[in-house]
């Protein structure tokens, strides 16, 4: 297994989760998920306990589902209160596996794993996603690769000079230099670029011409999370990697929840600081992204067939990569402290 269990994961946006049930694969177990009348989410092993039916192709009744095989009635807490034949008495062992479940920055998370275990507080810190003064929005993509090469991805950004040559990238970001920094379980890669030009995303974000200071700061956060501070700013503001609110700032937020070992779910967002009340320009803007993304899902599938076809060669870090081994590394510790 490449995946830390007992951690919150994405399961959804809010927005797909209605009455009606939908499938998904989290962590190669089958999930159901549904709100209920009173609109909390419920999240269910998706597997029927008499012949193992998926319970999404089942019928809603109020807030219970009923299989479509045979009619047992499951009520949200995953328990059974009627048997196919409805005369006889609902033993209490038949029962659905519930998952703990939270809305939280317009996710549904779900714990896979123990449920004892599962603290809200340790669900990843979206901050930018919930905050005053920000907004925020995004898509999904179900990408045929290996998860922790969407980490790689994210945590090395120099790829954006080459795979996103007219959208986002230039040539300045593979002249910067990297700072890398482990704190705990997480990981941060910073880069600085002073006075230069902005790209076009930027510039019209500025709404002013004139050389910038921009960074890029991505941020890991275990399980299989990625914040990317980004933004410009006025080269005369004076602004550092560390402080930098005096032009316009966002955060590309990226949840990659396997499905499984060579299937990933990824939820990609932008929260932003400016013009937060054009709702225009955040449809515009998601679907700019969305197409950015679809380059990056171009080349992660071809990377993972040629890793596939390749049995016999390895990933190789460079100096640019250091982010994202950092970021194997402390998986692979988790996974390892998990299964000890």
């Amino acid at each position: 297994m490449t995946w830390i269990t007992n951690r919150w994961y994405v399961a959804a946006w809010d927005s797909e989760v209605d009455r009606a049930p939908i499938a998904r694969t989290l962590c190669g177990e089958p999930v159901m998920l549904y709100r209920k009348l009173d609109r909390s989410v419920v999240a269910m092993r998706d597997a029927c306990p008499h012949r193992l039916l998926p319970l999404s192709m089942g019928f809603k009744e109020g807030d219970s589902v009923r299989c479509r095989y045979h009619g047992l009635l499951l009520g949200p807490d995953g328990c059974a209160t009627e048997m196919p034949i409805r005369s006889e008495k609902v033993p209490k062992a038949v029962c659905a596996t519930l998952y703990p479940v939270v809305e939280k920055h317009r996710f549904v998370w779900v714990w896979i794993g123990e449920a004892a275990k599962a603290d809200p507080a340790l669900i990843p810190d979206f901050w930018p996603c919930s905050a005053p003064g920000w907004t925020f929005d995004g898509g999904y993509n179900r990408i045929a690769c290996d998860y922790r090469l969407v980490i790689d991805n994210l945590m090395d950004l120099s790829h954006e000079t080459w795979v996103h040559q007219g959208s986002i990238g230039q040539h300045e970001i593979t002249e910067a230099p990297i700072e890398t920094v482990v704190d705990g379980e997480e990981v941060l890669v910073r880069r600085w670029m002073p006075g230069i030009e902005p790209p076009p995303f930027w510039r019209d974000a500025l709404k002013s011409a004139g050389p910038v200071d921009r960074w890029q700061v991505c941020h890991f956060l275990p399980p299989s999370s990625v914040l990317i501070d980004v933004g410009v700013s006025p080269s005369e503001a004076g602004d550092t990697i560390e402080r930098h609110d005096s032009g316009v700032r966002g955060f590309v937020v990226d949840a990659m929840t396997p499905e499984t070992e060579t299937t990933t779910h990824y939820f990609w967002g932008m929260a932003r600081n400016f013009d937060i009340d054009d709702a225009g320009f955040t449809a515009r803007f998601k679907a700019q992204q969305g197409q950015v993304f679809d380059e990056d899902v171009e080349v992660l599938e071809a990377q993972q067939r040629s890793i596939v076809v390749n049995p016999d060669m390895k990933l190789r870090g460079y100096s640019m990569d250091q982010g994202s081994v950092r970021a194997r590394a402390i998986i692979k510790r988790l996974v390892e402290a998990e299964a000890a």
